[in-house]
């Protein structure tokens, strides 16, 4: 049976919050041409996470319809700093390691994405742009509509500072539709305003309005606040599979319909026992980014760890010391109480194991990478996870 305009906008609506203007994407797709789906990434960190995937799998539904994806990575308004969702300026990053994320992005969008189908463009192809330019872009839009999204509006009350730099950046988002002729754009919700403004922004370069297409922010493993790798309650699409199952089996039960819902596209059902539940998602998504054989080996390790060991679920995390290599000894008088030469004596009695393998006196000194993000365990009841410092909340 044919799909109709009508039954495929319906099937692309689907989950997501806002689709504007009302009927607009129904009309598109009554063109009966190939449309032009924007989504624009910023590389500011080195990974994406399953946060970011909602959006690319939405993406994907348009392919597999045969439509052309168009994936600007976000080199240049990296620079300025998206301000959506933020109650201060952001830090701003270094151009180099901008441009090492940007090569990473794109590789790991190609884990949902299919690149035969994707056309990717980075936007300092346009944003480089003469003076003149920008101050005809910037002359499109007033400080009072600006100062109208959330995130500025309640900075503003609260008499915190905005650059100016900030105030551009939903200009030149909405500059990226213009450049790229998007017929439609997706992003999070928190994007809402800058997706409408590329709206007028496109009408007043004499193109066809974009419709526009918000999908739900998804929670991080914390279930509380959104996905992101600065907050540490991410899991990246790149990391090993072990830890993305240990990562997914931390997830909080009032959480899990919401990522059964988004990366699963299946209903959650609230009679199953949780971890069984917890177990099939993490089951599920590791398998999707690094095969099933992986999905079965890292449950398996996650066994090893949690269950046969008697590891909890919920365990502290502390921070590790700067520098590249830690003494176990004083970290572990440190993180567990106990005096230095006691902590040698576990070690030397094999007292102490590391994500649940024995250490010895002989480890006295590891490194930081090797401890960040690891449980040690001393005795049978006693755990304790590290972070370096900037990944603990």
């Amino acid at each position: 049976m044919t799909e109709t305009p009508a039954s495929e906008a319906q099937f692309l609506r689907r989950n997501a919050v806002d689709a504007l203007p009302e009927g607009a994407l129904e009309r598109q797709l009554a063109e009966g041409r190939p449309l032009r789906i924007k989504l624009g990434i910023d590389p500011t960190t080195a990974d994406i996470h399953l946060g970011h995937t909602v959006v690319l799998r939405k993406l994907r539904e348009f392919q597999e319809r045969g439509h052309h994806v168009v994936l600007i990575i976000g080199d240049y308004t990296a620079r300025v700093g998206d301000p959506s969702g933020r109650s201060s300026t952001r830090p701003q990053v270094d151009p180099r390691e901008i441009d090492a994320n940007a090569e990473t992005y794109v590789s790991q969008a190609f884990k949902a994405l299919d690149e035969s189908r994707t056309e990717v463009r980075r936007n300092s192809e346009w944003l480089d742009m003469p003076m003149e330019e920008l101050f005809r872009l910037a002359r499109l839009a007033t400080v009072a509509q600006i100062l109208e999204r959330d995130d500025f509006s309640k900075r503003w009350s609260a008499r915190e500072p905005i650059s100016i730099l900030e105030l551009l950046y939903p200009l030149l988002q909405a500059y990226d539709s213009v450049a790229v002729r998007a017929d439609v754009e997706l992003g999070g919700t928190d994007q809402k305003f800058n997706l409408l403004l590329g709206r007028d922004i496109q009408q007043a370069y004499g193109q066809k309005p974009q419709s526009i297409l918000t999908m739900p922010i998804l929670p991080g493993i914390d279930g509380v606040q959104k996905m992101s790798k600065s907050l540490g309650n991410y899991v990246g699409v790149t990391e090993p599979p072990e830890e993305q199952f240990g990562k997914l089996m931390r997830v909080p039960d009032a959480t899990m319909p919401v990522y059964y819902e988004l990366l699963l596209d299946e209903p959650f059902d609230p009679a199953r026992p949780a971890v069984e539940s917890k177990r099939a998602l993490a089951r599920s998504l590791v398998a999707r980014y690094h095969g099933e054989e992986a999905a079965r080996a890292a449950e398996a390790h996650f066994d090893r760890l949690h269950v046969e060991r008697g590891m909890p679920d919920e365990i502290d995390e502390a921070p590790l010391p700067a520098g590249e290599t830690v003494h176990l000894p004083a970290l572990i008088a440190s993180a567990f109480g106990v005096s230095s030469s006691e902590a040698r004596r576990l070690l030397a009695q094999g007292g102490v194991r590391l994500d649940g393998e024995r250490l010895d006196g002989a480890d006295l000194d590891l490194p930081a990478d090797r401890l960040d993000g690891a449980v040690l365990q001393i005795g049978k009841r006693r755990f304790k996870r590290f972070r370096r410092s900037a990944d603990v909340s």
